[in-house]
């Protein structure tokens, strides 16, 4: 759309679904770009390029237009290479934000990059990568990997909103794509089953069984034992193990002190101490931690009757047995390594018989009081 703008027409510009934008009838390449915030800006069309003049809230249309009049006096200047998507990650992008990023989520992000990203847009110049490529690229990884999907997502789009910021591409292409719903996290272990899956770790990893199956199954029980992550106990090392704390030194919220109970401590202390820095080292090579895919455990799982259980909900169970035990949710937040308790609420479930049998006593109080019973 062009029309002739003036103050009062730019200022009643309103956002709309998609961004837009409305050009000057009296300067040729002038125009205002309204994104759906309602944030307004102008920019300049010029050889094939376009050039951001600001915010359109900070100055007039006729000092737009003056500044227009001299970028056009200006030289030409020729059209600047864009870089592919892979030079640009290997170049601007980890000189400014690589440092930023803890020693966990660089191999979360190095495993997005290798493993999705640069086999899929490494190649293209990032003015290239086009929204619906991103589209089809995040579909067809969500139907094996819907999680895995969101976590590469979120990495692309972090590294392409520097590119705009950068003044390399326009628009974030990844920035409509919508991430795959999260499951609903409910599921954590009863008594019972807990029973259960400590008897099967037992059968599956006896004192007779390699010391890899036994480490693989200390792993599992500690992970249950304290509410950590599972890297936090998988990269545990020696350093970190101070009498019944661990004082991990890189967990993901930070460093933080976990205490361990009686079980945790007798699990720590029955490792045996090798030249290796880690309290489970990997069984090919003790220079490194043990085996992160921890194939003990799916057996044990399976033995159990717990094939829809992941290793994660044992942080899960850890979390909701303390609140069920009457444990107060800031101190729960505090065993997890959580920042604030919103985060300890998705992770503390309740199971339904002890909802039921607190409706019971409430509604029993409620009672008293209706009747009277409770006057003095």
């Amino acid at each position: 759309m062009r029309i002739r703008l003036t103050d009062a027409r730019v200022a009643a510009l309103g956002p709309r679904k998609r961004e837009y934008t409305v050009w000057d009838a009296r300067m040729a390449g002038l125009g205002v770009r309204v994104r759906p915030s309602g944030h307004r800006s102008y920019i300049y069309l010029r050889g094939g390029r376009k050039a951001s003049l600001g915010s359109a809230a900070l100055k007039s249309i006729d000092e737009a237009r003056c500044e227009c009049l001299g970028l056009a006096a200006e030289k030409p200047i020729g059209k600047v290479r864009v870089p592919t998507f892979a030079e640009f990650v290997a170049g601007p992008w980890k000189e400014a934000c690589w440092e930023r990023y803890k020693r966990a989520s660089r191999r979360g992000i190095e495993s997005a990059l290798n493993g999705q990203l640069l086999p899929a847009f490494g190649t293209r110049p990032l003015d290239r990568i086009a929204a619906v490529e991103v589209n089809r690229w995040f579909d067809r990884y969500s139907r094996t990997a819907p999680g895995g999907a969101n976590e590469a997502l979120n990495v692309f789009k972090r590294i392409m909103n520097r590119a705009v910021a950068s003044g390399l591409i326009e628009k974030n292409p990844a920035r409509g794509v919508r991430r795959n719903p999260r499951p609903k996290l409910t599921r954590f272990l009863s008594r019972e089953e807990i029973r259960r899956l400590h008897r099967e770790l037992d059968r599956c990893a006896p004192p007779t069984a390699r010391p890899s199956r036994r480490r693989q199954a200390d792993i599992v029980r500690l992970l249950l034992a304290t509410g950590c992550r599972r890297n936090e106990i998988v990269r545990l090392q020696w350093r970190e193990v101070d009498g019944a704390v661990l004082d991990l030194a890189d967990g993901k919220t930070g460093p933080r002190k976990v205490f361990l109970n009686a079980q945790a401590r007798a699990v720590v202390e029955r490792q045996p101490r090798t030249e290796s820095p880690y309290v489970f080292p990997s069984a090919s090579d003790p220079a490194r931690p043990a085996d992160n895919c921890l194939k003990l455990w799916y057996e044990a799982r399976k033995r159990a009757g717990l094939e829809d259980v992941r290793l994660h909900d044992l942080r899960h169970t850890f979390a909701s047995h303390a609140v069920m035990q009457g444990v107060p949710l800031p101190v729960v937040a505090r065993l997890l390594g959580h920042r604030n308790v919103r985060m300890t609420l998705r992770y503390a479930h309740v199971a339904d018989k002890d909802v039921e049998a607190a409706a019971e006593r409430i509604g029993s109080a409620i009672s008293t009081f209706l009747n009277g019973d409770g006057e003095t």
